[in-house]
């Protein structure tokens, strides 16, 4: 199994050269302070012999240290390995992060992962440490922080709205992570609450990160009434575990902007982390540049473009869905016939912003309607969307890829291309080449015979989103 944390020597070289890389792989925690920070923390270093290196936060406070508040490492990046790893660690990991422990305990996120809870909190701790409750505390208090800088909601919803059984859990948690109390934490921020009800929050992410082709990418694919790109902004709706929400994303230089209103602010947590998959902020876009790079035919695509990410999705069903839906059409007709679907049967948001007025259409409300297209396409859209109401086809952020695009090559009218492109956005597969893809084998051919995709893995995913770029250059210069 891949370990997480980089060996001591490399740890200690990256927080002695204050290396913002670093940030998210790893913390460093101080004996003589009690407090863990970020390896780029701008405080003066401490000596070698006090420090010791955490996987994780949560390891961290369970050994007694406290965040610091200068550089707030909770607040990082979070590790690449759990977006590009596919085992039962990384999948437990992602689940976490979208809330699923707050929402069913460690025996839901269990029975997600198709383990018992003994064999579960065995794996997680065995790697980091800490098992899956310490994790999901870890996340708590961050959540809790968060809604007590940016809001002005009493302190007892935030307490059971950031996830805590009791006050006195929350309160006790709050004074052991930050050593403030959470009104002395909501008093120090001095950030007055968003006048129109927004949660204001900066999602980090390791540049570089090319927020043009980000935006351009998702504004093509923008179906109407759920999704638009207006300026510099990406705004759509989200359907949520506790109700519907609604997001705007921009970009500044080691940021993004993430205005959030949510009709539950128990889903702060699974909004933020969605969000932040559906932008690829977790990446190491650097060391991903460095191993393509090495193929001197995909050298020059690389530094034309870099910091293109490969963008994820807030809902896999949906993605799934709107995958179906596009095969063998353009992208104009797709987001037509996906908004004609919004339109017919999408659910009405309480308060639309901009074009964003209503949630796409649940798998179980698809699988219900007749489709206007060709028999075979709305047989396959159908047969999905039944599989994902069932639990038959998994697509969301704890699925086991492999059993994934079994699933999914299992409904009649899905083929490889359709398996491999949900792959790659809905499960976050870092390592997904769409060869059958005519634009990703025009830009193949426009490369020669010196292209080697066997020498891109594991981060083919990546090499499709700079042949896709390469391939609308050419188009367009033609």
């Amino acid at each position: 199994m891949t370990v997480v944390l980089p060996d001591p020597d490399t740890c200690w070289a990256a927080a002695s050269a204050s290396d913002a890389r670093f940030d998210g792989w790893f913390v460093v925690a101080v004996t003589s302070t009690r407090i863990y920070c970020r390896p780029s923390c701008p405080v003066a270093g401490p000596k070698r012999a006090n420090v010791r290196f955490y996987g994780t936060s949560a390891a961290a406070q369970r050994a007694g240290f406290r965040a610091c508040k200068r550089c707030r490492p909770d607040a990082a990046p979070g590790s690449p390995e759990w977006d590009a790893r596919a085992d039962v660690v990384a999948r437990a990991m992602r689940l976490i992060a979208d809330g699923v422990v707050d929402r069913a305990g460690v025996a839901g996120l269990a029975g997600e992962l198709g383990y018992s809870e003994r064999h579960l909190r065995r794996q997680v701790a065995a790697e980091l440490g800490v098992g899956p409750l310490e994790l999901a505390r870890a996340q708590r208090a961050q959540t809790a922080r968060t809604l007590l800088e940016t809001t002005s909601t009493p302190v007892t919803e935030v307490a059971f709205a950031a996830g805590f059984g009791s006050l006195r859990q929350f309160n006790d948690t709050i004074r052991a992570v930050f050593a403030l109390t959470p009104t002395e934490l909501r008093r120090r921020a001095g950030v007055a609450a968003d006048g129109a009800g927004d949660l204001v929050l900066r999602l980090a992410y390791r540049p570089p990160l090319d927020a043009g082709a980000l935006l351009g990418w998702l504004a093509a694919r923008a179906v109407p009434g759920v999704e638009e790109v207006e300026g510099g902004t990406y705004r759509r709706s989200l359907r949520l575990p506790h109700g519907p929400g609604l997001v705007e994303l921009s970009f500044a230089a080691r940021w993004a902007t993430c205005r959030l209103r949510l009709a539950d602010l128990r889903d702060v947590a699974p909004a933020v982390q969605r969000c932040r998959r559906l932008l690829d902020l977790d990446c190491d876009p650097v060391a991903i540049a460095a191993h393509l790079a090495a193929d001197p035919a995909l050298a020059p695509l690389l530094s034309r473009a870099p910091g293109l990410r490969v963008p994820g999705t807030v809902d896999g069903a949906e993605l799934a869905v709107r995958a179906v839906l596009g095969q063998q059409v353009s992208l104009r007709a797709a987001r037509t016939l996906a908004g004609r679907l919004v339109r017919a049967h999408g659910e009405r948001l309480p308060q639309a912003r901009g074009g964003v007025d209503a949630l796409f259409p649940s798998p179980e409300a698809v699988a219900r309607i007749g489709l206007p297209m060709p028999r075979a396409r709305a047989g396959a859209l159908r047969a999905l969307a039944e599989g994902l109401a069932e639990g038959r086809v998994r697509v969301d952020a704890g699925a086991e890829r492999e059993e994934a695009r079994r699933a999914l090559l299992a409904v009649p009218g899905i083929g490889p291309w359709t398996a491999g492109y949900v792959a790659m956005r809905a499960l976050g597969d870092p390592d997904v080449l769409l060869g059958d893809d005519l634009a990703i084998r025009r830009a193949l051919h426009a490369l020669g015979r010196r292209a080697d995709p066997a020498r891109w893995a594991p981060w083919r995913s990546y090499a499709t989103q700079h042949l896709w770029a390469a391939h609308a250059s050419l188009a367009a210069a033609a």
